[in-house]
């Protein structure tokens, strides 16, 4: 990654310096959904010091297709592999400031292959889908991705 210096001219014609994070490559989270429940990471962060809810995320490697990079890290972080994958939503999770994507996807059909890395979460759990709005109000999912990504998702199935 790298942090750019950017000489900016915005549509209005104004001129002014700008700091811009620059990722090498898109990330990807996907959002796996069983019946009425979603499979979560319970994990520390700590570059905020905070433990939180997350779906399985983390960046395309050189070359890789987003759907593909979502696969391999559901079943790398959770020990589950997701048998169906669908786009969910694309966005820039911190558009003033990066060009970065991310592409979430929703995965069904998911079956256990293994043991979560430990490394990776403390804890990884079914949580009813009810539950995700009383976890949000709490403080309990403080990821923006998974944020993001839950709430498309909860909007979306609710139509």
């Amino acid at each position: 990654m790298s942090v750019d210096l950017d000489d900016v001219e915005i549509p209005q014609g104004e001129r002014f310096e700008h700091h811009v994070l620059r990722l090498p490559h898109p990330s990807t989270g996907v959002v796996v959904t069983d019946a009425d429940r979603v499979l979560l990471l319970w994990r520390h962060r700590f570059a905020t010091g905070a433990w939180g809810w997350e779906i399985p995320a983390g960046r395309c490697e050189a070359g890789e297709e987003p759907a593909t990079s979502a696969v391999r890290e559901v079943e790398e972080e959770t020990g589950y592999r997701v048998g169906r994958l669908e786009p969910l939503i694309t966005f820039n999770p911190l558009a003033g400031v990066s060009s970065h994507v991310t592409h979430i996807f929703e995965g069904t059909d998911a079956r256990r292959t293994g043991e979560h890395d430990p490394a990776e979460a403390a804890k990884v759990e079914w949580v009813a889908a009810d539950d995700i709005p009383r976890f949000i109000r709490k403080g309990l999912v403080p990821d923006g991705i998974t944020l993001a990504a839950l709430s498309t998702y909860l909007t979306l199935r609710s139509t």
